[in-house]
Order: structure tokens, then sequence, then C-alpha cells
């Protein structure tokens, strides 16, 4: 260990931030294995298991989550048969995403993920304590260049399925603009 107390504290933050990426890795894969959907498509599975009836924007807040990022993950799980868009009986505009039988049967038989236990920590900690990660996160993610859009969920590619074949559209883009996607999922930290 360095004796040097920033070179120490330099260190402390690498090593928590590979102990946090490991994690995520792990449950992401341990996600996959077992389900056959990415650990934030069953972390959004999970949560609204426990939060049925969610419209997009809740559901985001509910995962800390950009609102284009989850819309991406329940694209996904739209399309496997494991939720469901209805109109919100209050205002017909809004549309609520619900569980199906086999969202709720996959529910019931899958593993927790990382991803809950990482956003109850962070609801947890002092309101001074999460300003001071959320300054010291954004302060290295703008060292590092990281693009100031809303990040992908962990594990969770941008990409959102076209419909038929093999092509895939960027969030954002248009279907015209789509072009083949064949990257695999990688962290977005």
């Amino acid at each position: 260990m360095q004796s040097d107390p920033a070179a120490r504290d330099g260190f402390l933050a690498v090593e928590a931030l590979r102990q946090l990426v490991r994690l995520l890795h792990d449950s992401a894969r341990m996600a996959q294995g077992r389900t056959g959907i990415s650990g934030a498509q069953l972390f959004v599975l999970r949560v609204l298991a426990e939060h049925p009836g969610l419209s997009i924007n809740d559901l985001a807040h509910r995962t800390m989550t950009h609102q284009s990022s989850v819309s991406v993950v329940v694209s996904r799980l739209l399309a496997r048969g494991l939720v469901a868009r209805h109109p919100s009986p209050d205002d017909r505009r809004r549309q609520l995403v619900t569980l199906t039988a086999r969202g709720r049967a996959l529910h019931r038989t899958s593993p927790a993920v990382v991803q809950e236990r990482i956003v109850e920590a962070v609801r947890k900690l002092s309101p001074a304590r999460r300003h001071g990660l959320a300054d010291g996160l954004r302060g290295l993610a703008k060292a590092l260049g990281a693009s100031r859009r809303g990040a992908s969920m962990f594990f969770e590619e941008d990409d959102v399925p076209a419909g038929k074949g093999n092509r895939m559209i960027r969030a954002g883009a248009s279907r015209a603009a789509a072009a083949p996607s064949r990257r695999k999922s990688r962290a977005h930290v």
C-alpha cells in the first residue's frame, strides 16, 4: 500500500472501481446464464415486479437511469414478450409498463442483480455523501472524455431491435439510418 496519502487515495479509488465493475460483470453474466436476458433487463423486470404499472419516466427514476436508456431496455423486454405497454387509465396518452405472464414466471425464478443493491446503497447515503460521490464520479467521467448524453444501463448496448433481420437501431436514430450491429455488450461506467 502507498505511504503517500494522495497516492493511497488514488489506489483505493481505482481499486473500488475495479470491485464495482467486477460485481456488475459477474452479476450480468449470472443473470444472462440463468435467465437468458441481460442484467439490465432483469433489473428492470424485477423493479416492475415490485412496482407494477410504471411509466418509462417512473421506471427511470426507480432505476436511477436516464429515460432513454430504460426505454431501450423496455423495448427489448417487449420484443421478448416479458412486458406489455398499456395506456394509463388516468391519462390515455401516458403508457404504463407491466409484466406479462411470461415476465412474472421469469421473475419468480430470477436471482437478484447487483444493480438493485447499488441503487439501494446510493439512496441510503447521506445527502452530503451522495453529492460527493456524484461530484467525484462526474469529474472522473469528464476527465476521461465520457459522452454527456445519458449512458446505457450497465452492460447493455444502446441498440434497439428494428424488427426483422439482424438490423439494429441506435437509440434516437431513424430506421433508415440503422446499420447492422454485431457488437457484444460492454460496461458503460
